[in-house]
């Protein structure tokens, strides 16, 4: 206890020491600065101009930030399962990337001046908010200040942020892992922080057990994906410090399963009716839902730069886009230079706890993140099985992506890095002493309180560290302009005089591949309900929306991967059953030119000439000119 209450103390006087304040406000100023220079492409016209390479999940997102927005208008929290989307079935938001909790905070801006800047405001505080997060981790845990700063920029910037940056909005907001992993180490460790305990009168292990259920409730409500991906991460550097210090560990056990047990109370108070909603409530999800064996890393990948990042040829480049998961999920890359300094970083602090537990968390994590049988040089091995073979059909596991774990290997390999670059740079400057002193012809005086560090020692190991970060620069983020707002989309939904919620079949119907009609919802807020979407949702079933094919009649809508997936079919409503109040259509030119008109659904109609749609069980849509 009195090395951690030194350790508390000397913390607690680095966060209020001016010098260090002024520090942590010019880091944190550099990230944002940084994060508005990936996005500078956006900013310019930040309503329509959207990350290019990914519309259809702009689209998505951009719905998500529209839907939470109007539950906020009206004074209400966004309903879990909602008709919304895919009426009159309706989706479960919570099996959905619905991103709730950033969605509320941003629904004055979602009304003021529309989802898209809501989106391109959460990509850049993502890159920023990701680097300050793991800036102030390491500062609290005793790492110096430049190497904190370098290994912040290395995780908030890391090409699995800037790849998820590609329209994966829940990902590439990376904010809470590095704060999460920080509190449950509080409790394992047992660095109380006595100025919040003597602020507030609590116990250190009650606030930090508060503060965990806090953060991984928030998680949750922003990707749970990665929420579990903190878990495990989190575990195991618990394990690895725990296997260092055993004793200290035994001595730890009743504090941290206290404070765990806050943690779980807070967590189950704030998402516990959610997760209910989630895998006890209607339109529940089961199975893996996606492919397995498709979305995790080939070792080539972690060496290979993609044309998103500043030093790349065009070999490499190639290369990254041949890689089978797509550009968004092109997660691994770090570079020989960053590998390098990361495995020397594992070396020169392996006597410390810390370096020994980090090195573990990153090895599962990358052997995670090669899935259940190894993909090498884009061939996969279905013989050998790896430990995610064991998990992944596991419906715990079953909707996480193996490749993902990246995100959160990157900031451990950072904080390795950051350690490592400490312990270098005490290590040098403890061999010029000793070379000093036996010399007799300088005497090398403490500097930096408690931590005698050479300055040049320490500038010539960051110096290294850097140039080895420097393959991981980002290009800026290459933009599109979103779909834009179809001539007559309001006269067309207001002329249909439909009651409050009522859906509404837009033509060409909305899937998984073609999502402008989503996008035209999600600009103006009409119409409140529309049939199709793009949605996670359960498996084929009698209440699934029917479909019908060019020459045939109507079936269920076949649900692949977990993915609403209508292909090539047109939409209908069965006779006799819950119909769309009305029907929204348009010509096709182009990207969806041109004016949209509207008409009720009839009862039945008659069948056309060309005998496109079949007549009897299915209603066709209104034909408009």
């Amino acid at each position: 206890m009195t090395e951690t209450e030194s350790l508390a103390a000397r913390s607690d006087a680095i966060r209020h020491a001016p010098g260090g304040r002024r520090a942590a406000l010019l880091v944190v100023s550099c990230y944002l600065g940084a994060a508005l220079i990936v996005t500078w492409r956006l900013w310019p016209d930040p309503a329509s101009r959207t990350v290019a390479g990914n519309p259809t999940d702009a689209d998505l997102f951009a719905w998500y930030l529209r839907y939470a927005a109007a539950a906020v208008q009206h004074g209400d929290l966004p309903a879990l399962v909602t008709t919304a989307m895919n009426a009159p079935v309706g989706i479960n938001m919570m099996w959905n990337t619905s991103l709730l909790l950033p969605a509320v905070l941003l629904a004055p801006v979602t009304l003021l001046l529309g989802p898209q800047v809501s989106l391109t405001v959460l990509t850049t505080a993502g890159f920023a908010g990701s680097a300050a997060a793991l800036y102030y981790v390491l500062r609290r845990w005793q790492v110096s200040t430049a190497a904190a700063a370098l290994a912040g920029a290395v995780y908030g910037f890391s090409p699995a942020l800037v790849h998820s940056a590609l329209a994966h909005y829940n990902l590439e907001f990376a904010v809470l892992p590095p704060l999460i992993i920080d509190a449950g180490l509080c409790l394992a460790v047992g660095r109380p922080r006595p100025e919040v305990a003597t602020a507030l009168r609590m116990r250190a292990v009650v606030w930090d057990g508060a503060r965990l259920g806090l953060l991984a409730a928030a998680q949750l409500f922003i990707s749970e994906e990665v929420a579990l991906i903190t878990a495990i991460a989190g575990l195991v550097l618990v394990a690895g410090l725990a296997a260092a210090r055993p004793r200290s560990a035994v001595r730890r056990l009743g504090p941290a399963a206290a404070g765990l047990l806050i943690a779980a109370a807070v967590s189950i108070a704030l998402a516990g009716p959610a997760l209910w909603t989630q895998f006890g409530g209607p339109l529940v999800q089961h199975g893996p839902l996606f492919p397995l064996d498709y979305y995790f890393n080939d070792p080539a990948s972690f060496v290979t730069p993609s044309s998103y990042l500043l030093f790349h040829t065009a070999g490499t480049a190639a290369a990254a886009a041949r890689y089978q998961g797509g550009e968004t999920e092109y997660l691994a890359y770090l570079g020989w230079p960053l590998i390098i300094v990361v495995l020397l970083a594992a070396v020169a602090c392996w006597r410390r706890p810390a370096g020994p537990a980090a090195t573990l968390t990153l090895g599962v994590l990358v052997v995670l993140s090669f899935g259940g049988h190894p993909l090498v040089g884009g061939t996969l091995h279905p013989a050998v099985n790896l430990p995610w073979h064991w998990l992944e059909e596991h419906q715990l596991f079953a909707w996480v992506l193996p490749d993902r774990f990246s995100i959160v290997a990157d900031g451990v390999a950072a904080a390795l890095m950051a350690l490592g670059i400490d312990a270098m740079s005490e290590l040098l400057a403890a061999r010029r002493r000793r070379s000093a002193r036996r010399r007799l012809s300088a005497r090398v005086e403490d500097v930096g309180g408690d931590r005698p560090l050479s300055g040049r020692a320490r500038a010539a190991v960051l110096g290294v560290a850097a140039l080895a970060c420097l393959p991981l620069l980002p290009r800026p983020l290459a933009s599109a302009t979103a779909v834009s707002l179809p001539a007559g989309w309001t006269r067309t939904l207001t002329a249909l005089h439909l009651p409050s919620g009522a859906p509404v079949l837009v033509v060409p119907v909305p899937t998984n591949i073609l999502t402008p009609a989503m996008r035209w919802q999600a600009d103006t807020g009409q119409p409140s309900s529309i049939v199709g979407g793009y949605f996670i949702g359960p498996g084929r079933t009698a209440a699934s929306q029917p479909v019908c094919r060019s020459r045939g009649g109507c079936r269920p809508a076949d649900r692949r991967s977990g993915r609403a997936d209508a292909g090539r079919r047109r939409p209908c409503a069965r006779t006799g059953a819950s119909r769309p109040g009305g029907v929204a259509s348009g010509r096709r030119s182009g990207r969806y030119r041109g004016e949209f008109a509207a008409g009720q659904l009839p009862r039945c109609a008659a069948r056309p000439a060309d005998h496109s749609v079949r007549h009897g069980d299915c209603l066709a849509p209104v034909t408009v000119r």
